[in-house]
């Protein structure tokens, strides 16, 4: 059965940060989404396409607001031939089969619909859809992705499994696993883990994964940035725990703080450019020195969509890092707008984290 996820209302076309959290919740409890689909207020195509997915055989998650629950509701009950009744003050279809409040499933004829309410700075309810798929994530380091499937699909065949290999960035594959009744996922880990002992995590958060490793051996790790302005912070103080590994990060966007809080040396700025190995390679140093950390890394760049040269355009991206015994410097040439460029960054950041001691996170 497909998946499909109806937002309705004005608010989740417009308001990205309620329209992500909803997102975030839903996936935890249902790993995958096959469809989304947004109804703006009074879209006189909702009747018919609820009635279209409500005959379908598929699972289907309604999100939608306060206002609109009730109406929903009537709507379903006009495709389902039911009546609204009270419960837990909500109008809710008298053929629900499971509700706590703000949310209820219906089951009606091959299909499963969960409906949900939620507004502004308000907490999600309980997702009501349960997922009868098994599901994991690796993530794989320093491997082809050809080299990959050649590797991994005969396991996968073995332990009946299904796969999926995708990029992350260069150097970084993600490996979703899927299963139905019969196949074995932990079977399935425990022997890629043995072929790629020294490349694989399995974890569906690399960050959240990093912060439990570094915890653990009471490592401490900072960050000096300048083109992704903070942007790999937010990818490790995003997940819980971050406080107990981060020290800091120092947002170095000029020339002069770099120079007055991390020690870059201005002879250098001048004669390599602030978007430099030499320079990320300083950045790197200094932040560990002031921090005093176990893991230093650094990133400066040309994020576009102006600001490059003809030696050094727009995408131009150095990341160092660094321990308390070596350093490495990176430079990269990125595509997309000046968003992407930024993402890519920071994960290829923490791509060099993991690499520059797999003793620790391998």
């Amino acid at each position: 059965m497909k998946l499909h996820l109806i937002f309705i209302g004005n608010k989740f076309v417009y308001n990205r940060s309620l329209k992500e959290y909803v997102l975030r919740k839903i996936e935890q409890k249902v790993h995958f989404i096959d469809s989304i689909t947004y109804f703006k207020e009074s879209d006189n195509s909702l009747f018919l396409y609820l009635e279209e997915e409500l005959n379908s055989d598929d699972k289907i998650i309604i999100v939608t607001t306060k206002k609109h629950f009730s109406t929903v509701g009537k709507l379903i009950c006009t495709v389902t031939s039911d009546n609204q009744i009270l419960k837990e003050n909500m109008l809710i279809p008298q053929k629900t089969s499971l509700f706590e409040q703000g949310s209820y499933l219906l089951e009606y004829k091959n299909s499963f619909t969960n409906v949900l309410q939620i507004d502004e700075e308000q907490k999600m309810p309980e997702v009501l859809m349960q997922s009868h798929t098994s599901n994991a994530t690796l993530h794989v380091f320093d491997e082809v992705k050809e080299t990959l499937s050649a590797i991994l699909n005969p396991i996968a065949q073995t332990y009946e499994v299904h796969i999926n290999v995708t990029k992350e960035i260069e150097g970084w594959l993600r490996v979703d696993i899927s299963s139905n009744k019969y196949g074995d996922i932990s079977k399935f880990i425990e022997s890629a883990k043995q072929l790629l002992p020294k490349n694989l995590i399995a974890a569906s958060n690399v960050v959240a994964y990093i912060i439990e490793r570094l915890s653990s051996a009471n490592k401490r790790v900072s960050f000096a940035e300048s083109c992704t302005g903070g942007l790999l912070s937010y990818y490790f103080t995003k997940n819980n725990g971050a406080s107990t590994i981060l020290d800091g990060a120092l947002v170095t966007y000029s020339n002069s703080l770099k120079e007055n809080w991390l020690a870059v040396s201005h002879e250098v700025i001048e004669k390599e450019g602030a978007v430099s190995a030499e320079v990320v390679k300083e950045m790197s140093e200094g932040v560990l020195n002031v921090s005093d950390a176990d893991y230093a890394l650094s990133i400066s760049g040309i994020a576009g969509d102006g600001g490059g040269t003809e030696l050094k355009p727009v995408g131009t991206v150095f990341i160092g890092v660094r321990s308390k015994t070596q350093h490495k410097e990176v430079h990269l040439h990125l595509q997309g707008d000046r968003n992407y460029v930024q993402h890519q960054s920071a994960l290829h950041a923490i791509k060099m984290l993991i690499l520059i001691d797999k003793e620790m996170f391998f």
